[in-house]
């Protein structure tokens, strides 16, 4: 049936793929088409079939769910991602936005409401479920720093313990711009020096 919403999830714990899968067999207009246990399993399939929703996990093992939903969204501009996860920090829900992701359900959330949430991206909606939309409302924006590519890219270096003179080297730029940009990003991310930015950075997987 061509109008039939075709889905996949992906998420390492089988449990859940197994409740989730159990849920969305009893929807006539909506077809699970295939789970993966594998992020990059789940990518690769992307690359040569049409999915309307990916239903995915935030917390796997080699590509973590943030990574992964901007690989996603970068190849498949079609594609609604919605996050899966336990996980009700608003950082991470913000940080899972910022990635493309169109919406983020808790995983105790009911049948229904993930239902409802993959109607909502088919069509090009947002689809948070009412647990992490009031998670949203009572924090302020600006929680989440917004970094540039630039500075995302220089943020790895650090965390490899590269200093700026390396990293200069690296990228062909003048130290002085490194030491820019990591001032930045300090004050960005609200820290003192460079271990509590890399500290404050992983915390909120942009590395």
């Amino acid at each position: 049936m061509k109008n039939n919403i075709q889905v996949i999830i992906i998420d390492d714990h089988p449990i859940v793929l197994q409740g989730f899968a159990n849920i969305l067999r009893n929807e006539n207009d909506i077809e699970l088409v295939s789970t993966f246990v594998d992020a990059k399993e789940g990518i690769g399939f992307l690359a040569t079939n049409h999915i309307d929703v990916v239903l995915l996990d935030i917390n796997m093992p080699e590509i973590n769910g943030i990574d992964a939903c901007e690989m996603i969204t970068k190849k498949n501009p079609g594609c609604k991602v919605i996050a899966i996860s336990n996980n009700n920090e608003n950082s991470i829900i913000q940080r899972m936005l910022q990635s493309g992701a169109c919406g983020y359900i808790l995983k105790n959330a009911s049948a229904g409401e993930l239902i409802q949430c993959i109607h909502y991206a088919a069509v090009g909606l947002p689809a948070i479920s009412q647990e992490v939309n009031e998670i949203l409302k009572s924090n302020k924006d600006g929680d989440v720093p917004k970094v540039t590519r630039r500075e995302n890219e220089i943020l790895h270096l650090l965390a490899k313990g590269m200093t700026s003179p390396e990293i200069a080297e690296k990228i062909f730029v003048s130290p002085l711009t490194i030491e820019t940009h990591r001032r930045n990003l300090i004050q960005k991310f609200g820290v003192s020096n460079t271990a509590s930015l890399i500290h404050k950075a992983t915390e909120l997987k942009f590395i």
